[in-house]
């Protein structure tokens, strides 16, 4: 138990709307008093102290660390808490790998609130390495540290009222746990007839009219601004009207910008756009605690001391974390040690020759269906255009930035991979490929040519997963992921470092996007329209079925 100590400070009280100086109690781990000094306002030689911030939907695999090398970069800034979805390592390893997060965010004093993964795997058009059944949810919630239903994604499912879809929401019901919504782009009935069947929150809208849509039908809706996906600028304008509906969140965050930044970024935008602080508070700190019953302190006297102090109430430096009442980061400096990381996988590719992404050209002018890839977004469009065709094959065309995107299953031996095009990653040679590939996390590859991505692609199979980026010129740069293909077995900032290299080299070869490798991870992700390409051939996410990449 960390020791009693006092702070004098002003301190924020979000449910009465007030700040006044105090003198902040702790005993035992728990806020004992807040002891009002007298002053009739904020004293400004003194700093804030308010209820830590909380990420509402992060699967914190995305970040390439383990719970508890993720939880030693978020508490530097002011993360005490975050709603984690284990859906990825679920797909992996299934229900062990959803315990293998459980054993190690244990070993911290981060308050990890895990899912029950609803979607494993996410649909029946693509290979995972395993299977999460109703009879598996229903053990999950055995357990407390399981603190809801994951995002249920299968939303044509949900409207269809499938019984196995309908299975899952009612064991989370019985069970007293709240349902996470995924549901991009549904609108007017289709979003209210979604939220009927008991989804109580949607971290997919892309509109500020399809949130409003869905907060009509009684969800909550959180705001989510990851590396890849960034909704902030186009929902932010919900917040004076909608607050007590709202939450902030990441959703899928690599560790090069969870070094710099976490919700408390979001916070700061938000106040810097000339929100009310009590609103935005309201929004990064009270809703995720309340909605999904989080065992986190927010700064009431008896609550568990779970709190943050801060330069001031513009632009909200973090000066220190604590966690029941003990220090974990000051100054920007987490004071978490690291914990043992044991290693998990499932990975069985092995490796590939540039031949076997060679794609025929059929007789007559073919026409590509190509997969067209946004900044900041996970959707998708479709293009099609004229293929180049050299000695009766379709090859990558860079100078067009028409790509080669493949996906190698990484569960089974031999598999032949799936070949696409795609427009917008701008790579004007070399190659990407990834062991991180939404949902189920076969091996994601993009490049100018077959011979790049070979070598990418066995870059990643030689190390049984990971990142890797290959020149035209024969330079390699690979970022080992050995904790099931997903996550570093390394410190934090070790991999932030690494990934940023990575990151670098991937713009050098021309790619503009804000992530590369993020975006390049959901381009296998099927449950977002509108193309996309899984181990079993391209899909159209809004047909729900397959489609040639050669028409």
């Amino acid at each position: 138990m960390p020791p009693d100590f006092s702070l004098l400070a002003n301190v924020v009280d979000v449910f009465a709307r007030t700040v006044r100086p105090a003198t902040l109690r702790v005993a035992g781990g728990r806020v004992a008093a807040i002891e009002p000094t007298g002053a009739p306002g904020p004293d400004a030689a003194l700093p804030y102290a308010l209820p830590g911030f909380v990420d509402a939907h992060v699967h914190v695999e995305s970040s390439l660390l383990v719970p508890t090398e993720f939880a030693r970069l978020a508490v530097a800034h002011g993360t005490v808490a975050t709603v984690s979805d284990p859906h990825e390592i679920g797909n992996v390893l299934g229900v062990a790998g959803v315990q293998y997060m459980l054993d190690n965010a244990a070993a911290s004093p981060f308050k990890f609130c895990f899912g029950a993964p609803s979607c494993v795997p996410a649909t029946p058009f693509e290979t995972a390495g395993a299977e999460i059944t109703a009879a598996d949810i229903a053990q999950l919630f055995q357990n407390p540290k399981i603190g809801y239903l994951a995002e249920m994604m299968n939303w044509p499912g949900v409207l269809g009222r499938d019984a196995g879809v309908m299975e899952k929401i009612a064991l989370a019901q019985t069970a007293g746990r709240p349902v996470d919504g995924h549901a991009p782009g549904l609108r007017g009935p289709d979003a209210a007839r979604y939220a009927s069947a008991g989804i109580a929150t949607d971290h997919e809208c892309f509109t500020a009219d399809e949130a409003r849509d869905k907060l009509a039908a009684g969800m909550k809706i959180l705001i989510r601004e990851g590396s890849a996906a960034r909704n902030f600028d186009a929902l932010i304008e919900l917040l004076p009207a909608h607050h007590a509906n709202l939450m902030f969140c990441s959703d899928d965050k690599h560790p090069d910008t969870l070094v710099l930044g976490h919700i408390d970024q979001l916070v700061r935008r938000a106040l810097a756009l000339g929100h009310d602080v009590f609103d935005v508070l309201q929004v990064a700190c009270v809703n995720p605690v309340q909605h999904y019953r989080l065992p986190v302190g927010l700064l009431r006297v008896g609550d568990p001391a779970d709190f943050i102090v801060v330069d001031n109430l513009t632009d909200c430096r973090v000066r220190q974390t604590y966690l029941d009442g003990q220090l974990v980061a000051e100054n920007g400096r987490s004071l978490l040690p690291a914990a043992p990381i044991a290693a998990a996988n499932n990975f069985h590719a092995q490796p590939v020759q540039a031949a076997d992404f060679r794609v025929a050209a059929p007789t007559g002018p073919p026409t590509l269906r190509v997969i067209e890839c946004f900044d900041g977004q996970l959707i998708t469009a479709r293009r099609d255009l004229p293929a180049r065709v050299e000695n009766g094959e379709i090859v990558a065309d860079p100078a067009r930035d028409v790509l080669k995107l493949a996906v190698v299953n990484r569960y089974r031996a031999h598999v032949p991979p799936a070949v696409a095009f795609i427009q917008g990653f701008g790579l004007r040679g070399g190659a990407l490929a990834s062991s991180v590939g939404h949902d189920s996390h076969n091996i994601t590859a993009v490049g100018g040519d077959d011979a790049s991505l070979a070598r990418a692609v066995n870059l990643v199979v030689g190390a049984r997963g990971g990142l890797a980026a290959v020149g035209p010129g024969g330079e390699e740069l690979l970022l080992p992921l050995p904790v099931a293909g997903l996550m570093s077995d390394q410190p934090g900032a070790d991999v932030a470092a690494a990934y940023a290299a990575l990151d670098a080299f991937a713009k050098r070869l021309g790619s503009p996007l804000g992530a590369p490798f993020m975006t390049l991870s959901f381009m296998a992700l099927l449950v977002i329209p509108s193309l996309k390409l899984s181990d079993k051939g391209l899909f159209d996410g809004e047909a729900f079925r397959f489609v040639e990449a050669v028409g």
